[in-house]
Parts: structure tokens; C-alpha cells; sequence
């Protein structure tokens, strides 16, 4: 019975990895991120989809814990301490504004579908945070990394990625029901965290990089992985969020260290984040999907529109042309991994509704394949009205 079992965990797992191989060659191959097909793949696997899995459920749990931790150690490896002082400095004015115009659209939608406080600050995170992962891609894909209006998206992603250092205690704090002394502490320690991290990172990177750096690749992985998992376990322990360990790890590691681990870990980290999109999906009944499908729609539009907006002021405030300001705007739209770790953990908590799980996947579904699309076509739309009324109107 034992051995059947593994041999069936062992056929389903396969299939299930051949198949994400499968979805992720055919997102190449039309120019879109693959996160929303990985979804669908965990729609049509999940409870209410077409085949149920049996045997993999726990394997594809935890490994999906250790895709969030990897997505946000990455995250972390891309910047220094000293960027990310720097794009604080230099973006806060326009983060604020991002913070505003795209959290409000989903703690209304939150409260008007009863789902409280709760629902509502986890909705605010769901609908604010970009996805860098997309939208880098697109600037590479679309030749625009040294455009004039690229350091401002990159320097909002980076506030964003701060906000969200603090953003995950607090959420973390909620979804675990702590009262507001304990919620204090939760955030408390987080903040003391980050600060005390910035502070190591700038004076004493060079030897947190010492100490997990190594010649032999083999080693170097492991103590990569083994210090991210340590890290991320103590974190969650002390109810500041594993994904914010992770994060602040990722930033400590600085320099040539940093390059090469983000070298080595990315195909695991792409692994990884592939079953953790399919188990979001797989948490998620295809038949809750129509009733929440026309407020996802409405949180699309209205999100598009902000993220536009934001994107449209600060690259203005840089300088930039219209063409530049509609660029920036459009690319700051797409929403991927981080809106799904957002609502993964409010839907592990069991603190919202199942309908929860359900927006938040038709919304990213939908901003997920929106964002490269608006990205690639705003400008040439933008040169056709032009175009229209002013006819002798050049480029």
C-alpha cells in the first residue's frame, strides 16, 4: 500500500512539473508571464477542477513555503542597503502617491463585500504591490531599461518593496488575531529588524557576505538555501513573516556574492514559485470564480487607472515626455507573485472568506496578462490619437 502510494505521489508530482515545463514554454512563446497560466493549472488540479491530486498536496505545501521565501530572498539580492536608502530619499513623494491612489480601490471593494478590517488591509496589499518580476521583463523585452523614465519605475518598485517590509508584520500581526499590544510588538520588532539589517548591511556587508560565500558551488548553495530557511523559520517564529526574513537576508548579501547567488538560485526560485502559484490554485474552487468575476473586472480597471496615474505624475515630475510619462505608467500595471503571497497568507490564516482567494486569483489573472499588454501598446496607441488630431504630428 506504501509503495503504491509513492508511486502515485511520484506520477502526479511528475505530472504536474512536466506540465507547469509545458504552460511556461507556451507563455514564451506568446510573450506573457507564465503566473497566470500557472494559476490556471492549479484551477483545473485544485478542489471543484476537473482532477482532483491526491498524494502531492503536502510535498506542493511546503514547497511552496520555500518558493516564497526564494522569490523574496531574489528580491532582496537586487538591492544594496545603500539603493535602498538612496530610493527612499529620492521616491518617497511618488510612493506615497502609489500607496494611496492603489490600496484605497481594495479596502472599498474589501468593505463592500463584508469581509471587515481584515479582509480589507490583506485586499490593500492584493491591489497596491506591482509585480517587479513582470514588469522587469517587459522593460528588457521591450528595450526600455535605459529609457529616461526607467529609474522612476525602479525607484517606486523599491519603496513599494519597503513598504512591504513593514507591510508583512503587520498583516502577519492581523491574520493571527493578535490584540493591539501584540500587534505593536509584531511591528515593533519588524522595524527593528530592517533597521538593524540596513545598519549591518552598510558597515559589515562584506562579512555577512564572507560567510555564506564559497568557491565550490555546491557549498555555496547550500549554505544559501540553509541560511534563507534558518532566517525565514526565525522570523515566522517571532510573527515577523518568513517572507520578510528572507528579504532582509537577500539584502545583507551584497556585491559580487549577491550577483552570483542570485545566478545560482534563480532556477530554484523559479521552480519553487511555480508549485506556489499552483497551490494558491489548487486552494481555489473554479466555481467561485463567476461571482466575484465582475468585482475583479472593476478592481482591474480602476488599479490599471492608478497605477497609470502614478506612473504618468512621478515620471513627470523626472522630466519626461508624455511618451515617457505613458510608459511609465503602463508598466507599472502588471500584478504577479507578490499580490498571490499576500492573499496565500490571509487564505492559509483562514481569516477571510473563500470568496477572497477567488478575487484575488481572477484579479491577478487578469492583471497579470493586462500589464505586458498596456505596457506594450500604450505608446502606439498614445501616437495613433495623436496622430488623429493633429494629423502632421511627429513622433
Amino acid at each position: 500500500m506504501v509503495a503504491h502510494e509513492t508511486a502515485l505521489s511520484l506520477i502526479q508530482l511528475g505530472a504536474v512539473l512536466f506540465g507547469l515545463g509545458l504552460l511556461g514554454r507556451l507563455a514564451a512563446r506568446i510573450g506573457m508571464s507564465p503566473i497566470p497560466l500557472y494559476l490556471i493549472g492549479g484551477l483545473v488540479f485544485g478542489t471543484g477542477g476537473l482532477i482532483e491530486l491526491q498524494h502531492v498536496d503536502q510535498f506542493i505545501e511546503l514547497a511552496s513555503e520555500i518558493g516564497v521565501v526564494l522569490l523574496l530572498l531574489l528580491l532582496g539580492l537586487e538591492y544594496t542597503a545603500s539603493e535602498l536608502v538612496t530610493g527612499l530619499r529620492s521616491s518617497w513623494a511618488a510612493g506615497v502617491v502609489d500607496l494611496v491612489l492603489n490600496t484605497l480601490p481594495g479596502i472599498a471593494v474589501a468593505l463592500i463585500l463584508g469581509w471587515g478590517a481584515t479582509g480589507a488591509v490583506a485586499m490593500a496589499g492584493v491591489t497596491y504591490i506591482s509585480s517587479s518580476g513582470i514588469i522587469a521583463k517587459v522593460l528588457n523585452d521591450l528595450g526600455r531599461l535605459g529609457n529616461r523614465e526607467t529609474p522612476t519605475i525602479l525607484s517606486i518598485l523599491v519603496f513599494e518593496d519597503l513598504v512591504m517590509a513593514g507591510y508583512l508584520p503587520v498583516l502577519t500581526a492581523i491574520l493571527a488575531g493578535a490584540g493591539f499590544a501584540a500587534g505593536l510588538m509584531t511591528v515593533g520588532i519588524a522595524l527593528a529588524a530592517v533597521t538593524v539589517v540596513l545598519v549591518v548591511a552598510l558597515r559589515f556587508g562584506k562579512y555577512v557576505s564572507k560567510i555564506v560565500d564559497s568557491d565550490d558551488r555546491e557549498i555555496f548553495l547550500l549554505k544559501l538555501l540553509g541560511s534563507a530557511l534558518l532566517v525565514a523559520g526565525v522570523a515566522s517564529a517571532l510573527q515577523v513573516s518568513a517572507a520578510v526574513g528572507a528579504f532582509l537576508l537577500g539584502i545583507a548579501i551584497s556585491d559580487s556574492t549577491a550577483h552570483n547567488a542570485a545566478k545560482l538560485l534563480e532556477p530554484l526560485r523559479d521552480l519553487f514559485a511555480a508549485l506556489f502559484f499552483v497551490l494558491f490554485g489548487l486552494s481555489t474552487d473554479p466555481s467561485s470564480i463567476p461571482p466575484v468575476l465582475g468585482w475583479a473586472v472593476i478592481l482591474a480597471l480602476l488599479t490599471a487607472g492608478t497605477k497609470i496615474a502614478t506612473g504618468w505624475w512621478a515620471a513627470g515630475r523626472a522630466g519626461a515626455s508624455r511618451y515617457g510619462r505613458a510608459r511609465a505608467g503602463s508598466a507599472l500595471v502588471a500584478r504577479g507573485e507578490f499580490s498571490i503571497v499576500i492573499a496565500g497568507l490571509a487564505v492559509t490564516a483562514g481569516a477571510v472568506p473563500a470568496e477572497f482567494a477567488a478575487l484575488a486569483t481572477t484579479y491577478v489573472l487578469i492583471m497579470a496578462v493586462l500589464g505586458p499588454v498596456a505596457a506594450r501598446l500604450i505608446e502606439p496607441a498614445l501616437r495613433w490619437a495623436d496622430r488623429r488630431v493633429t494629423p502632421s504630428a511627429v513622433a
